[in-house]
């Protein structure tokens, strides 16, 4: 009768362990009552912060007009050729500014104190700002002496980090300003069976050098309000391994450590019978 006990119980665990499992593997937990309904979203804005790389260019009906915006080594007619093959500047990656030999497209670098160094204008401190207000900012400079100027600026350098138990982790070079967690995720090939996905950790770089982090719970649809939902450049996203994977872990390296010690002990001991036979013998 005991025995048979022990069966329902281990059956019963079993149960709610698989349970337990597919509701871990599972997103977006909390739509649960209704077959629609509307998700609260959370704004994105890109800013600049030092040591970002910008794609800058200046042009016009008549190019002569606007060689005084542009860096000497700039090609308005390769800029067009790749704004074609792009469809909009916002999309242009960091592939961009390293076409090789002589058409290499030059970019800016910001420096530490937040500043560029424009052509004709001097020095433009763009830390804080994002691409649209230092496009309008330069459009407006330029249009001083230059009929309906065209300034496109573009975020070149925007890489995300995704560690932990995902498919494939990996450093993301993001070509879009707009990049959630999920886009991430799904660049990595999704999370694992053993990620954690009540738990991810976003850690975000500040324009003042300190970081700030956030976890997010990829079970609840309140990750869309977010802030932190909306990814920046330099973002690190971390995703826990779960109980299992660490019991896991935990118990291959004892297994190793009591093989080692086992193997260890063995030799040992096969080396004190040779010397004892050796003496014996004599």
């Amino acid at each position: 009768m005991m025995t048979r006990n022990i069966y329902i119980f281990a059956i019963i665990c079993i149960l709610f362990s698989g349970c337990k499992t597919a509701h871990d593997l599972s997103y977006f937990d909390s739509i649960t009552e209704y077959d629609a309904g509307i998700i609260p979203g959370s704004d994105y804005e890109i800013k600049i912060l030092p040591e970002d790389e910008l794609l800058i260019t200046v042009t016009s009906e008549v190019p002569s007009a606007t060689a005084q915006f542009n860096q000497p080594m700039f090609n308005p007619i390769l800029r067009s050729n790749l704004q074609d093959l792009a469809g909009s500047t916002q999309s242009i990656s960091s592939s961009t500014s390293n076409i090789s030999g002589s058409s290499r497209i030059p970019t800016y670098i910001v420096d530490k104190n937040g500043d560029i160094d424009f052509p004709s204008l001097g020095e433009i401190h763009v830390a804080g700002m994002t691409t649209q207000q230092i496009a309008k900012f330069i459009k407006e400079k330029a249009s001083a002496t230059v009929k309906d100027p065209i300034v496109k600026v573009a975020l070149v350098n925007f890489k995300v980090n995704v560690l932990g138990e995902v498919a494939e982790p990996q450093t993301i070079n993001v070509t879009t300003e707009k990049f959630s967690i999920f886009d991430a995720i799904s660049t990595c090939g999704d999370l694992s069976e053993y990620g954690k996905r009540d738990n991810l950790i976003v850690i975000r770089e500040n324009e003042d050098g300190t970081h700030t982090y956030q976890r997010l719970n990829l079970h609840d649809t309140t990750i869309f309000s977010s802030p932190y939902y909306y990814l920046k450049q330099n973002d690190i996203v971390y995703v826990e391994p779960n109980n299992i994977k660490q019991d896991n872990s935990k118990y291959n390296q004892n297994n190793s450590f009591k093989l080692s010690t086992i193997s260890t002990i063995v030799s040992a001991a096969s080396v004190i019978a040779s010397l004892v036979i050796a003496l014996t013998v004599k």
